[in-house]
């Protein structure tokens, strides 16, 4: 314990493990938006071209089929989210899916806002996915591909039959450009520049398939839409929505930012290369983890275990006895303690999740940051442990 004590030699180089805005990609500074086409109307020439451009450069790289149409959509994920379901359900029952707080404010927004009659809930705990067996596939059904906030993913899509009736709503935000998503079993997928590329927030792309363009075009529902929701008119898609003409103003720093991210993604290898790290970094803390005994996964399925999101519980048998408050204020402790240090940046789980700590290990973090953290993660829980048995002695 004596040795723990002593802080270790060599912090991060980068101490942004945010989950969102997510650090932004390795060797990035503000001269990469030098050329971006501030003071300029969106809708100018240039402006619009470069947006098509983000929007080919997310074509490219996710590997989105080319019948599929790519939009950028006001509110971030959020945003896209709500815009399909406020636009497309009603049209036959749901299934809703929820085991983290995400998932949770979808079931919210279905049953109190939109107050869908038909309306089953599939829930876990923070930690477990609900049993994918009990999806009826005759619905439409709602979905967070990668769970942020309890770090819990669907390990493929083998679940989803290619010959189903509904539609699939994937909120894929921290899945993205990170994991497999199969574009053939979703018709609807959504993310966020801000969690996939370590982009600048307010934006959210829209992914839909030529399914869902047919259900926009074929279901009008009860409500009125807001105008920022309207993707048809005349029973008709609103195509240049997707084809760079944006519903409401777009900021071209974000456009540029994401351009950046995206052709640094395609400079390392593509959409492969962008796995591969966070594959590479999410191992960093598996293999730590694995010879770690006060830390433990939230997510006890391995395979269920996301490799951006990683969320993690204190396991250690004294800290676990005490009460939740205490508890939480111990974790609260080491967070402390490590963004004092200049360490790591904005690591305590969701303030609606168990009591631990959440580490982005997207594509854009190193991993020799990841593998410099641990030493300081351990560190800071010996300095805290050791406190609270002061304290206690």
């Amino acid at each position: 314990m004596a040795d723990m004590l002593t802080a270790p030699a060599v912090k991060p180089a980068n101490p942004n493990f945010s989950s969102g805005p997510c650090a932004k990609r390795p060797g990035w500074t503000v001269n990469a938006l030098a050329n971006a086409l501030v003071g300029r109307s969106h809708r100018a020439k240039p402006a619009k071209a470069r947006i098509e451009k983000a929007i080919a450069l997310t074509r490219e790289l996710l590997e989105v089929p080319a019948d599929y149409r790519i939009g950028i959509v006001p509110a971030s994920d959020t945003g896209a989210v709500e815009m399909f379901m406020w636009s497309a359900l009603g049209a036959r029952g749901v299934d809703m899916l929820a085991w983290e707080s995400f998932g949770e404010g979808w079931v919210t927004d279905v049953q109190k806002q939109l107050k869908l009659a038909d309306v089953r809930v599939i829930k876990a705990p923070y930690g477990e996915l609900p049993d994918l067996k009990q999806v009826n596939f005759d619905n439409d059904v709602v979905f967070t591909w990668n769970g942020t906030t309890s770090g819990v993913r669907v390990p493929n899509a083998d679940w989803i039959p290619a010959d189903r009736k509904g539609l699939t709503i994937c909120d894929a935000t921290s899945g993205a450009f990170a994991q497999n998503l199969d574009f053939t079993k979703l018709d609807v997928v959504t993310f966020s520049w801000q969690k996939a590329l370590g982009g600048e927030a307010a934006h959210g792309i829209l992914i839909l398939s030529p399914r869902a363009v047919e259900r926009l075009e074929t279901y009008k529902p009860a409500w009125p839409l807001p105008k920022i929701f309207r993707m048809t008119k005349g029973g008709k898609l609103m195509e240049d929505i997707f084809e760079g003409a944006t519903i409401n103003t777009v900021s071209m720093l974000c456009i540029e930012d994401a351009v950046d991210a995206m052709e640094w993604g395609k400079s390392i290898g593509g959409l492969k290369a962008m796995q591969a790290r966070a594959d590479a970094n999410f191992k960093v803390l598996k293999d730590w983890v694995a010879k770690t005994d006060w830390i433990d996964f939230l997510a006890q399925i391995p395979e269920q275990r996301s490799n951006t999101s990683v969320c993690l519980v204190i396991a250690d048998a004294a800290i676990k006895l005490l009460d939740p408050d205490a508890q939480a204020a111990f974790a609260k402790a080491i967070v402390s303690r490590l963004d004092k240090a200049g360490v790591a940046y904005d690591i305590g789980g969701y303030r609606d999740a168990p009591t631990g700590l959440r580490i982005w290990s997207g594509s854009t973090v190193e991993a020799s940051d990841l593998e410099a953290l641990t030493g300081w993660l351990d560190w800071a829980f010996a300095v805290e442990k050791a406190a609270l048995n002061k304290a206690a002695a």
